[in-house]
């Protein structure tokens, strides 16, 4: 027999298939195997096997060996990989790396086991008993004890017992098993709602998923609507018809919830999958999956390819979120992905959100995905009211703080009635940039192009692109005048801040420094929903999906922020994160507020955000994107180069400029722009960075094609060269 197998080294070089061949019968197409390459002996999966070969079957070398009896890859898998390759311009190797825990690849975790020790079968208790002599009073004990207690971990018995043990193994009075550990991600998680009874437009949604000839549906729903219900109820019917679901969250912070609602409704069948887990616990879940032990897959956007098999239902929670899509190859979008796999199923993929992205609310208007709308909170409350407060006049009155007259008087108000409250900003630390007043110098990163924020706790400048970190300045380093100054403020600000207007309150900070254990997230929001802390401030982590009953106060300190990006999208981001956040506050009985602080109160996108008015915000961007030609009526490509020596990477991007020129002067019609410039981010970790930017007409695949040809072909040695298509990331 012979094996096509996809070897994994990402390079351009290994990216084709290689045969072997094989005598193991247990080798099939998606087994991980070892085989000989190139004087190594390395991982490859096999995709194919057969009886005959292409090549002189003298030169073709034996698969090495099978790494594990159940194949990691499934038939679906290895065709959502190929589609991964065609679709994200990357190595099949690297499409492949998608489906498996990195740590599996790299033989670094195996499962584990605990031996435990028990009275042999058939051993007479009595006899053995009568037959040891006098001195050996601690076997004596070792089998009293295990009379007693029955099976019990070998490493207890030899801490207590020693050489008793072995001595009785040996005599045949014990027996050693070993029983497979499962290393089970938030084990002490409890509670969670249990089953209730769905209102009568739940269940109109429910039966509205189930009964569309569509297989995908979106669920528009406003915060608090009780999308997550629906959700569950759909999970419980898939489970039912024996098949599997993956339910998929923005933000690994938001698992812990969703698991615990999981794990109330369906107890150990739900497995957890996301980059914070321990190697130990994403292998074991992953595999608990695989096998079929767990039948729910929850997780951030890497769950999407978690190897469950009869999939029947995908949920994407909060699907407009940016973090949907990658940002490192393969560049995938997480929709795409659930697409093929539902249609790979037949099955169900439901796209939730209070603020629809443009491109999938389109989709809907035009019936090409089912639509259904939650239009009223699950309580019939109404959604709290969003208050402006005009940041230009605080600044007249001479307010430099980061909080507004308004916004004071309701945090105090808040605290008072024992209330709590959220503070969102989108910038961690304790000020943006450290300024010279005297000749304007703002400290920026040695590595890349961007100012150095600071960080009071360890009075240090940090780069919050690469992670470098410098010893905070006493004196400028362009002109050495001592006269430095604290530009914005980040979380850190706020905090400090808060305790010294609010001695008394109790405040949690939730940003990336504050979350950097694996558990940091749940044991944040635990706090906060126990109810240990009065006011949370927190970045965009804490800005959807959370349901914290006693918040009756949302502050939006930088409403501005992503209104000035130089992103197509900077309107759409602005007005969800405004209506995300908002959504906070007043979700149970008592009425929210929502102070929401800009230097633009006229701004259309934040009246229309204040006035929840989705649809109208829908209308203007959509016609604004389709007489700009900008997706969904086009296709962005980028490409960007990158390179640690400057000249080289410009006259790089010069070359492909050229190149690319000539795609498009054959293709003149499909060409809406084509520009080369400096990335807005010119140095990123030490890299100068060029980009050429293309709108391209949908469809021609061929067109992005030839692209990719010519910029793979520049990305050796020192120059790093890649394509985007639809980046969600333009800087």
């Amino acid at each position: 027999m012979f094996a096509e197998v996809i070897v994994d080294i990402s390079h351009s070089e290994a990216d084709k298939i290689f045969e072997y061949s094989f005598e193991d019968c247990r080798i099939v197409s998606g087994s991980r195997v070892l085989v000989p390459f190139g004087g190594k002996t390395i991982e490859g999966i096999v995709i194919k096997t057969k009886l005959n070969c292409d090549f002189d079957e003298k030169k073709i070398k034996p698969i090495t060996s099978l790494l594990e009896e159940t194949p990691a890859m499934t038939a679906e898998t290895l065709a959502l990989s190929e589609f991964i390759v065609k679709t994200c311009y990357v190595s099949r190797a690297l499409a492949l790396r998608q489906f498996l825990p990195v740590e599996m690849r790299k033989g670094r975790v195996k499962e584990q086991f605990i031996r435990f020790a028990e009275i042999a079968d058939g051993a007479d208790f009595d006899e053995v008993l009568s037959l040891l002599r006098k001195t050996a009073q601690k076997q004596r004990d070792l089998l009293l004890f295990l009379q007693e207690n029955g099976k019990t971990p070998l490493a207890e018995l030899n801490a207590e017992f020693g050489g008793a043990v072995k001595a009785l193994v040996d005599k045949g009075a014990l027996k050693i098993t070993a029983l497979k550990r499962l290393r089970s991600p938030y084990k002490d998680l409890e509670g969670g709602a249990k089953r209730v009874v769905l209102t009568e437009k739940q269940q109109l949604a429910v039966e509205s998923i189930e009964k569309s000839d569509k297989l995908t549906t979106l669920l528009f729903g406003v915060t608090g609507s009780g999308k997550t219900e629906v959700y569950l109820d759909l999970i419980d019917k898939t489970l039912k018809q024996g098949k599997t679901a993956i339910m998929l969250v923005p933000e690994i912070s938001l698992t812990p919830q969703m698991l615990k609602q999981l794990r109330a409704r369906f107890g150990e069948n739900a497995a957890i999958l996301h980059s914070g887990l321990s190697a130990g616990e994403r292998y074991d879940e992953w595999w608990r999956l695989r096998t079929g032990e767990a039948h729910i897959a929850i997780g951030a956007r890497s769950a999407v390819f978690a190897p469950v098999e009869n999939l029947g239902l995908i949920i994407v929670d909060e699907e407009h979120d940016g973090s949907y899509t990658s940002e490192s190859a393969p560049r995938y979008n997480t929709a795409e992905i659930a697409e093929f796999r539902s249609r790979f199923n037949n099955a169900k993929l439901v796209l939730g959100s209070a603020t629809p992205s443009v491109e999938s609310f389109l989709k809907a208007k035009n019936g090409e995905y089912n639509l259904f709308e939650l239009p009223d909170r699950i309580n019939k409350k109404p959604l709290p009211d969003i208050e402006i407060a005009d940041m230009r006049k605080e600044v007249r009155r001479g307010n430099n703080t980061p909080f507004s007259s308004i916004l004071k008087d309701e945090l105090e108000k808040c605290l008072e009635s024992g209330n709590q409250a959220i503070l969102f900003l989108n910038q961690r630390g304790y000020s943006k940039t450290v300024v010279c007043t005297e000749c304007g110098h703002v400290q920026k990163c040695s590595s890349c192009d961007v100012s150095l924020t600071y960080h009071k706790e360890d009075d240090s400048l940090l780069c919050h692109y690469c992670g470098a970190k410098y010893k905070m300045i006493t004196a400028c380093t362009e002109c050495g005048s001592p006269y430095i100054k604290y530009g914005g403020f980040g979380t850190e600000k706020i905090v400090y801040d808060l305790k010294k207007l609010f001695p008394s309150a109790r405040i949690l900070r939730m940003d990336r420094d504050t979350t950097q254990t694996k558990e940091g997230h749940f044991k944040i929001l635990n706090e906060f929903s126990e109810r240990k802390a009065d006011i949370l401030v927190g970045t965009q982590m804490i800005a959807k999906g959370h349901d914290f009953p006693f918040v009756t106060l949302v502050g939006i300190l930088d409403a501005d922020m992503s209104l000035h990006f130089s992103d197509y999208r900077s309107a759409e981001r602005t007005f969800q994160l405004i209506t995300q956040v908002a959504g906070r506050s007043g979700r149970a009985g008592k009425a929210g507020k929502v102070v929401l602080q800009t230097y633009q109160p006229e701004n259309h996108v934040l009246r229309q955000a204040i006035n929840y008015d989705y649809n109208g915000f829908f209308e203007r961007e959509i016609s604004v994107r389709k007489a700009t030609a900008f997706p969904p009526f086009t296709k962005i490509v980028r490409v960007l180069v990158q390179s640690e020596n400057d000249e080289l990477a410009m006259n790089t991007v010069k070359e492909l400029y050229a190149e690319l020129g000539e795609i498009r002067r054959s293709n003149e019609s499909c060409f809406k722009f084509f520009g080369c410039m400096k990335a807005p981010l010119k140095k990123l970790q030490g890299k100068y960075r060029y980009q050429i930017l293309m709108r391209i007409d949908n469809g021609n695949e061929d067109i992005t094609d030839r692209i990719f040809a010519a910029v793979n072909v520049k990305n050796r040695g020192k120059i790093n060269a890649y394509m985007e298509i639809n980046p969600n990331n333009l800087t």
